[in-house]
């Protein structure tokens, strides 16, 4: 089956979480601990591997994260 980026990229997603979880002045644990009162379980070693890529995200995960972070999903595709 094709992959749909290049690469050992395991999302698309990380690089905007990150940019998006600085610009709050957010800690991984704060972004963690704040998806955990949507119920939504992502450690904080478990952001830092969506946020170089080396993690999938679910849907959940991304409805989650838009949320937290205050956007919307689309936004997390954009650079």
């Amino acid at each position: 089956m094709a992959r749909i980026i290049d690469g050992n990229a395991q999302n698309m997603v990380g690089p905007k979480v990150r940019k998006l979880r600085l610009a709050r002045k957010m800690s991984q644990q704060t972004l963690s601990d704040r998806l955990e009162t949507l119920a939504i379980y992502v450690c904080r070693g478990s952001v830092s591997r969506i946020e170089d890529g080396q993690r999938t995200v679910t849907d959940m995960e991304l409805y989650g994260l838009a949320k937290v972070l205050g956007v919307s999903i689309e936004d997390l595709f954009e650079d």
